[in-house]
């Protein structure tokens, strides 16, 4: 009697494996999980067998009758559709390893930037631009599996002879991403980045530690009225300062995410470089400089509009202005600007970023706790079980770490003037 598909989808694992015949050495056999699986029966010189046709339902009882005559078909002709499988899948084997052995690093780094690159936060900007200038014109023909330490070696030397020690570690760790990739699909056996040390590439990396002194915070009041910055990036600078955010996730907001009246900014997951949204409590002086800010540009939604207000400033136009202010060199930056040393604080040459771990490291001197200071600038927490399992918000504990730093950063300005 034939089979149906209602009876199948009824079927039920049972404490014994059954088996089921639709005829013509068409099979269902049912497993006790529930696991059901086509199989076809037939004999080659009077020998038995069976040959998985599928599962089901991913195999339909229609796709599966059609399967087995096609068998019984071959069966006719004398052919084991055991031996036709084995056969087939050496054939397709050796498709695949010549497959592997036809594509170059150009369609290898296609591949990637589709399935992997593309969908990061920057649709892969950067990583495309490191490749097309320093990767690809040099082994961009090979075929991937040809690809040797050698040609790797060759690239990063080209780097470090221009003085680019930190773009070859850069360009070492952006290959071996890509061969990473290579290797989870089967397109490579062999990572050939893998004996290449990247903390013996170059000079080792210097960790920065430059954070403003209460001194230099003050020094900073009196100095940033005298470099000729545009209003909107003094501010910047204050707010980076007062709230402990990235100079870029500043650039990047809208008006809309920012409410005056409940005094909070909301970094939305799109703004955030960790992709982590943070709402941000806005101090008496933070408050102060946003509210300074929305009378610059009243008509934009922008909160750092550019030029034709249909988007957000370039995210390095402050870093670099802040960047043209210390230099002693007036050849290099004369064209720039005429204060080129401004900015120079006691301490050395400072970026935005370093204004970020001031923020931290003076809520900290406050009597902050460093978790609470690390909240504060939306750091992920790198333990996997403490993120996990603390969700505790410490909003609180949040709100009160800003005003404390406001009410500072107020106190130490407010000494400038006097």
């Amino acid at each position: 009697m034939k089979l149906t598909d209602k009876e199948i989808k009824q079927l039920k694992g049972a404490k014994k494996e059954q088996v089921l015949n639709d005829g013509a050495g068409l099979y269902l056999r049912v497993y006790p999980s529930g696991r059901k699986e086509w199989r076809f029966r037939y004999k080659i010189n009077n020998v038995p067998k069976w040959f998985f046709l599928g599962s089901y339902p991913y195999l339909s009882l229609a796709d599966a009758r059609l399967k087995a005559h096609e068998q019984k078909a071959n069966v006719r002709n004398g052919l084991d559709p055991a031996e036709l499988k084995k056969e087939s899948d050496r054939v397709e084997k050796e498709a695949l390893a010549r497959q592997k052995a036809r594509i170059t690093i150009q369609e290898l780094f296609n591949r990637w930037v589709e399935f992997d690159i593309g969908k990061r936060k920057d649709n892969g900007k950067e990583v495309i631009r490191c490749f097309q200038k320093d990767i690809l014109p040099t082994i961009g023909s090979l075929a991937a599996e040809d690809v040797n330490k050698g040609h790797i070696a060759v690239i990063v030397d080209s780097c470090l002879s221009r003085g680019s020690d930190r773009m070859a570690k850069v360009i070492l760790s952006l290959i071996r991403q890509m061969f990473r990739f290579a290797q989870d699909r089967d397109i490579v056996d062999i990572d050939p980045t893998s004996s290449i040390r990247k903390h013996k590439i170059g000079k080792p990396d210097s960790l920065r530690d430059r954070f403003l002194t209460d001194e230099e915070i003050i020094e900073l009041g009196q100095k940033v009225e005298l470099a000729g910055l545009n209003e909107a990036t003094k501010i910047a600078i204050w707010i980076a300062l007062a709230t402990g955010c990235r100079i870029g996730e500043l650039i990047k907001s809208q008006w809309a995410e920012i409410d005056l009246e409940k005094r909070t900014w909301l970094v939305t997951p799109q703004n955030s470089k960790n992709g982590k949204q943070i709402n941000i409590h806005l101090s008496n002086f933070a408050l102060t400089q946003f509210k300074k800010l929305s009378q610059i540009q009243p008509k934009s939604p922008w909160v750092y509009p550019n030029r034709t207000n249909k988007g957000h400033l370039d995210t390095k136009t402050i870093t670099k202005q802040i960047g043209d202010r210390q230099s002693s060199s007036k050849t290099q930056l004369s064209k720039r600007t005429k204060h080129s040393t401004t900015l120079l604080l006691k301490g050395g040459k400072w970026t935005p970023h370093d204004l970020r771990r001031t923020a931290a490291t003076t809520m900290t001197a406050l009597g902050v706790l460093p978790d609470i200071a690390d909240r504060c600038l939306n750091h992920l927490e790198q333990n996997k079980i403490r993120r996990t399992y603390l969700q505790h918000s410490y909003a609180k504990e949040m709100i009160s770490a800003w005003n404390l730093l406001g009410e500072h950063l107020q106190q130490l300005l407010t000494k400038n003037k006097t």
